[in-house]
């Protein structure tokens, strides 16, 4: 039987979401010890624990099948490497940062200067794309030192909450790039693993569904049903059943979390009472 190889961060922040969404996808998975390797139980996966910076080229080579991977190293990285679903977790920026004093006007107040980054291919094309030359040192890991040692002119690195850049007395001046996690594909995936692909697909999809919608009920007169139905942003049409008080109703939908306050103000104002919210776990469309 053919099992599909999954390379996930061994360590970190994306390796306990990855293992979260594979577990909300109802895929088992024991990890004790701190394996290198480990297999489902009830899904034909084995699931590869690398360093980040490996997964991209294990795709490439067919080592790995599909991993769970920042959008952001595909693009340093990636080459041909096809993106099947973006996951929705893990997001951060590629930005441009410089020293706090240092005036920032435009993208071409950094032509000829040196920039510090773990992103070379990144930098050098984005630059390259608005006709601006600058100098990259290559660094593998706290680049926020590099202008404070006098090494670079300025930064490009991984933004999430700036907290870092601002320890550092540095500013983020320009957003090169936004990114996420996803889940990546090998382009040497066999027909027989593409089907596999396909149903873990599936079921992830159903869980990312799940997890931007909640389950809303509540309380209608009946007189209220239709104008109540119409700000719904319903699936196809609400559920409605009759309460025991006579007049009333029971109106069942799904709305989006996004929506969430908007549409509850609307909901209100319209006349439904007793608005319970419910989480979905999973959301099969």
């Amino acid at each position: 039987m053919n099992t599909l190889k999954i390379a996930i961060q061994k360590s970190g922040r994306l390796n306990e979401d990855s293992l979260k969404i594979l577990k909300d996808c109802g895929i088992s998975v024991d990890n004790g010890n701190d394996q290198l390797k480990a297999t489902a139980s009830n899904f034909p996966l084995e699931i590869l624990f690398l360093r980040n910076s490996d997964i991209p080229q294990y795709l490439i080579d067919g080592v790995a099948d599909i991993a769970i991977v920042g959008d952001n190293l595909l693009v340093e990285k990636g080459g041909a490497i096809e993106v099947v679903e973006k996951l929705g977790f893990s997001k951060c920026k590629v930005s441009i940062a410089v020293p706090k004093t240092v005036s920032y006007n435009s993208i071409e107040d950094l032509d000829g200067k040196r920039i510090a980054t773990s992103y070379p291919n990144t930098v050098l094309n984005h630059f390259k794309s608005k006709n601006v030359n600058v100098e990259i040192h290559q660094i593998s890991g706290s680049v926020e030192i590099a202008p404070n040692i006098g090494l670079s002119d300025a930064i490009v690195d991984i933004v999430s909450t700036g907290s870092t850049l601002f320890k550092n007395n540095l500013k983020e001046v320009e957003v090169i790039l936004k990114s996420e996690a996803v889940l990546a594909a090998s382009p040497n995936l066999s027909e027989e693993k593409k089907v596999l692909l396909d149903k873990l697909i599936f079921r992830i999809q159903s869980v990312l569904e799940a997890r931007k919608s909640k389950y809303i009920l509540m309380n209608v007169p009946n007189n209220k049903i239709q104008e109540i139905s119409s700000i719904l942003p319903v699936l196809k049409s609400p559920t409605v059943l009759p309460l025991a008080e006579e007049g009333w109703s029971s109106v069942h939908s799904v709305i989006n979390d996004d929506q969430f306050w908007e549409v509850i103000d609307q909901l209100k104002n319209a006349g439904a009472e007793g608005i319970l919210i419910c989480p979905i776990e999973k959301m099969v469309l």
